[in-house]
């Protein structure tokens, strides 16, 4: 059975903000050689209602990878605090349009809350509307949340390594075409270039209209398709560290494959490893 569309649009926010069932979370997040704070940039502008989620701190910080999946009741603690409660939709964009707005999506999904969707065009396109922002940091009332950890959106290294020697399952790699194929190099340091053998490419920018908005369900199947990707199998996406790669499952919802797993070590975790294969080259 398909899931509910996972997007929604600006005028659709627009006609729900402040409704008392809307919660509204601004879940930006920024490579650390952009520069950029996000929470600086939250407090210049956000909008209104909107809370902030640290994606870098609501995570295991014991696992020794970046913003991994955190514990259900460090989930649950932070978000409570958020105001973020049972029988609430949540409502989540981020400062770039869409990046990782989709890893709180996906979140919040392997943690059984399924009433979330993504605002699609982010606050940049709330922004060029004209619609109200609102800056200072919010003061939200904390709310009861419980947790329902789904481990069918998640994968660890064992299981995608299952998954290559079994083939039941394709792994669909969200990074820059460079970066799958190896000609050009990882952002962290220390992890090999290429991908896991066997893998698709679908670059997480080509899901994106010039808009900054995903693309239609069509589009989005004409990608996956011309990329290798057979839709009528299980999937796993990935990405370098498990932000794109929850693009890639948003876009997959929208066309109606609304539980497609993130492998949420992804290639920080199997390209700083001597025992997982790498190839280079085109999948």
């Amino acid at each position: 059975m398909r899931m509910a569309e996972p997007l929604v649009s600006t005028a659709w926010l627009a006609d729900h903000l402040g409704a008392p069932d809307v919660r509204l979370i601004d879940a930006s997040w920024y490579f650390p050689q952009e520069g950029k704070n996000p929470l600086e940039q939250f407090r210049l502008a956000h909008i209104p209602g909107a809370v902030f989620f640290d994606i870098d701190e609501i995570a295991d910080d014991s696992s020794g990878l970046p913003h991994m999946l955190p514990s259900p009741v460090k989930f649950a603690s932070r978000v409570r605090k958020l105001g973020l409660g049972d029988g609430s939709r949540m409502v989540v964009y981020d400062q770039l349009g869409l990046r990782s707005a989709a890893r709180v999506w996906w979140t919040f999904r392997a943690m059984g809350h399924e009433d979330v969707v993504v605002l699609d065009g982010g606050l940049p396109k709330w922004i060029a509307e004209g619609r109200p922002i609102a800056d200072g940091p919010p003061q939200p009332r904390e709310r009861h949340f419980t947790v329902r950890y789904s481990n069918d959106l998640v994968r660890d290294l064992g299981q995608v390594k299952r998954a290559l020697a079994s083939g039941k399952e394709q792994l669909v790699d969200a990074r820059p075409a460079g970066r799958f194929t190896g000609e050009q190099p990882e952002p962290r340091e220390g992890l090999r270039g290429g991908h896991m053998p066997g893998a698709f490419n679908v670059p997480a920018s080509e899901i994106l209209s010039p808009d900054g908005t995903v693309k239609s369900a069509e589009q989005l199947k004409a990608i996956f398709e011309k990329s290798g990707v057979d839709l009528t199998r299980p999937i796993i996406t990935t990405c370098g560290s498990g932000i794109t790669a929850a693009m890639l499952s948003l876009a997959l919802a929208r066309i109606g494959k609304d539980r497609v797993p993130v492998y949420d070590g992804s290639w920080t975790e199997w390209g700083g490893r001597q025992d997982t294969d790498v190839v280079t080259g085109a999948a």
